[in-house]
């Protein structure tokens, strides 16, 4: 058993394409050593821009010996009257590489067949290694590719070296024009001169004494521990930002982290603003105070510990400087203007070819978000509305301010920053910022119920415009991420427990673009429908049984709080020791109730009553009935179910006593009547027949 070893030295790759290629690689050189029969340990990726490496432990030394049996011709076939072997049998023999007189005699259901029974050669492993390296290094994974010289080979950058070890033996393989060998390169200007590996396990050992720390986990240690150490130094603490944190390991082989300081003008630019000049132009880490207020302070990472360290801030500094002055330039240029000038601008600007533009579309979120005011149990509702309005007014404003159109990842921000600037009312200036929220699954939800309100009347609206023009997302494609809004929309509704009619709600959504009442109403039920589905995937995703969500969902879906609680109601019975008979029970009288169709909708004569079983069911009904409708009131679904729960013996004594579908017809009314009641208390909550 031996380690693998296989580097694949490059020009410095982008840092986002490091870790999924390798972690492709590892995948396919796993699947690959299994499928060849060859024995391996686990597997690790390593990396830096420079290189891409991955070692597999406990390699074997040659591929598990395997044997099959082929079946061929009937033993008629390969043999005549006299028991000698026919040229068919001598065919086979010939075909399973054996000798005919190892020929086997297998007796099967269609009598006895010829076999052979075949030993697969067990190849070294190194040799298997050799030929099959090529292809799995240029079929890694990369969003964008390029040749180089004359070579018709593609990678991310030029390859220029190649190491391939199975412990102490070189794999003699090639890529384009480059050989593999044991010959490895460390840090390119702190340590130049070529190093020769003698075996495998020495390479993470031996890259570290060349100024190469190969281990990704280890390098963002080493990285994190370097910033937070130097910034103490300085009295102050790093930006809490793990994205950059991962970028930036992967753009140096070794951290040499460095502070630098800017000009205490910037910090009149707001902090957003400042931060993200520095975390996007120059992937520099921001330096806050304790109340995480930013400080004219920064830190570079360097891939190269230079004599003088000063001498390489200051040129940090200098190259920071005009970035942070574009930034300055920008903001003050937009504050010469308003967001009611900008909001004019909007009408220029196109939010989807065939919905009209983005001022157009704030008008379609301003009649959502105020229905949304109007329907929602808030306090103050008439100060709500005001805001409201406002908000969605200005809220799309700063995506012609000059700072957002040169830091796209700024909307919302710098809106908000510019609401504040020019007075505007704190819940406004807020759902500016907000109102784009959750941007990513498990994200931040809006704080308060402007933002809240402005966020759904947002969302939905692009979620209508994008369906009345037949944009729906497919198993593969959602390029409008719909998904994601209609997601956020029910993650707001549950959130607020804002009780309204969402029907009600994607109706208005839809009128915004389609007049036609018929095509209005096909669009609605398909937006219906889509939020249905996310709702299914919401509620499973915390753990809700698939039956149960589909069960409350089949009830009703139009008050998403309510949504929530009956769901939780039903997983709870679920768990009941007794809850299979009972929903055995529930379920045929909900069957039998759909089949009695309108039948079911009369009302219970007393008088048509044959047996006890009916009497007992009907008076416990009308008793349970009033007690259900006390408690959905309050919102209390398991009270109602187990108060439901306790007719189950009544009915089941009705089924085994009394024929429903009796010959008298006003019997079999009376009796479906008398079920439909029961059906009726729990219609609201679950549909049981799909339980």
């Amino acid at each position: 058993m031996n380690t693998l070893l296989i580097e694949i030295g490059c020009e410095e790759i982008p840092a986002g394409y490091i870790v999924p290629a390798l972690t492709a690689f590892k995948a396919n050189i796993l699947d690959a050593l299994t499928k060849a029969r060859i024995n391996h340990g686990e597997a690790k990726i390593l990396g830096t821009p420079k290189r891409l490496v991955l070692m597999v432990a406990n390699v074997a030394d040659t591929q598990n010996p395997f044997t099959s049996t082929v079946s061929g011709p009937p033993e008629r076939v390969g043999f005549d009257e006299k028991g000698a072997p026919t040229l068919a049998a001598r065919k086979f023999a010939e075909k399973a590489g054996i000798r005919v007189e190892d020929i086997i005699l297998a007796d099967t259901d269609k009598g006895r067949y010829l076999t052979a029974v075949v030993k697969e050669t067990c190849e070294p492993s190194l040799a298997i290694l050799e030929q099959m390296m090529p292809k799995q290094i240029l079929d890694m994974p990369f969003p964008k590719s390029m040749r180089w010289g004359s070579l018709s080979i593609s990678f991310a950058r030029p390859i220029i070296s190649l190491v391939g070890m199975l412990g102490g033996q070189v794999l003699h393989f090639s890529v384009g024009n480059i050989h593999a060998s044991n010959q490895i390169f460390g840090h390119r200007f702190m340590h130049p001169q070529p190093l020769t590996i003698e075996r495998a396990d020495d390479y993470e050992a031996l890259m570290a004494s060349a100024n190469v720390i190969v281990d990704i986990d280890k390098r963002k240690q080493m990285l994190t521990d370097a910033i937070q150490a130097l910034a103490k130094q300085h009295g102050s603490h790093v930006l809490e930002d793990p994205a950059l944190v991962d970028i930036v390991a992967n753009l140096v082989e070794y951290p040499y982290p460095v502070v630098g300081r800017f000009d205490d003008q910037f910090l009149g630019v707001p902090d957003e603003v400042l931060i993200t000049a520095m975390r996007e132009h120059q992937k520099y880490f921001a330096l806050v105070d304790e109340n995480k207020k930013l400080k004219p302070l920064f830190i570079a990472v360097n891939n190269t510990l230079a004599k003088d360290m000063d001498l390489v801030a200051r040129g940090h500094e200098k190259v920071l400087r005009a970035r942070l002055s574009d930034a300055k330039f920008f903001y003050e240029a937009d504050c010469e203007s308003s967001l009611d000038a900008f909001t004019e601008k909007l009408k220029k600007v196109t939010f989807q070819a065939q919905l009209g533009s983005v001022y157009e579309k704030t008008q379609r979120i301003g009649v959502l978000a105020a229905y949304l005011a109007d329907a929602s149990a808030y306090a103050d509702k008439e100060s709500l509305k005001t805001k409201v309005a406002r908000a969605a007014m200005i809220c799309k404003s700063d995506l012609v301010s000059q700072v957002v159109i040169e830091f796209t990842k700024l909307q919302g921000f710098i809106g908000r920053a510019y609401a504040i600037k020019g007075g505007e009312n704190a819940d406004v200036a807020d759902a500016i910022e907000q109102h784009y929220r959750p941007v990513q699954s498990g994200g931040d939800l809006p704080e308060n119920p402007t933002a809240a309100l402005l966020a759904i009347a947002d969302k939905l609206d692009t979620i209508c415009g994008c369906f009345s023009l037949g944009l729906i997302p497919t198993g593969g494609a959602d390029p409008y991420a719909l998904r994601r809004l209609g997601i956020g929309i029910l993650q707001i509704l549950q959130a607020e427990n804002l009780v309204l009619s969402l029907a009600g709600l994607i109706e208005i959504g839809v009128a915004g673009f389609v007049t036609d009442i018929a095509k209005k109403n096909v669009i609605s039920a398909q937006v219906k429908e889509f939020l249905q589905n996310r709702m299914v995937n919401i509620m499973t995703d915390r753990g809700f049984s698939k039956e149960a969500v589909n069960s409350a969902l089949a009830a009703s879906f139009d008050n998403i709080p309510d949504v929530q609680l009956r769901v939780k109601a039903l997983d709870s019975l679920r768990q009941a020791p007794d809850f299979e008979p009972l929903a055995i029970t529930f379920k045929r009288v909900e069957n039998i109730q759909k089949k009695a169709g309108e039948l079911a909708a009369r009302d219970v004569n007393t008088a048509l009553f044959e047996y006890p079983a009916e009497t007992n069911l009907f008076e416990a009904c009308t008793k349970v009935a009033s007690m259900v409708e006390a408690l959905i009131e309050k919102g209390n679904y398991d009270g109602a179910l187990k108060e439901i729960a306790t007719l189950r013996p009544l009915v089941d004594k009705l089924f085994d006593d009394v024929m429903v579908f009796a010959d008298d017809e006003a019997v079999k009314n009376n009796r479906m009547a008398l079920l439909a009641s029961v059906s009726g208390l729990f219609k609201n909550i679950a549909d049981f027949s799909m339980i």
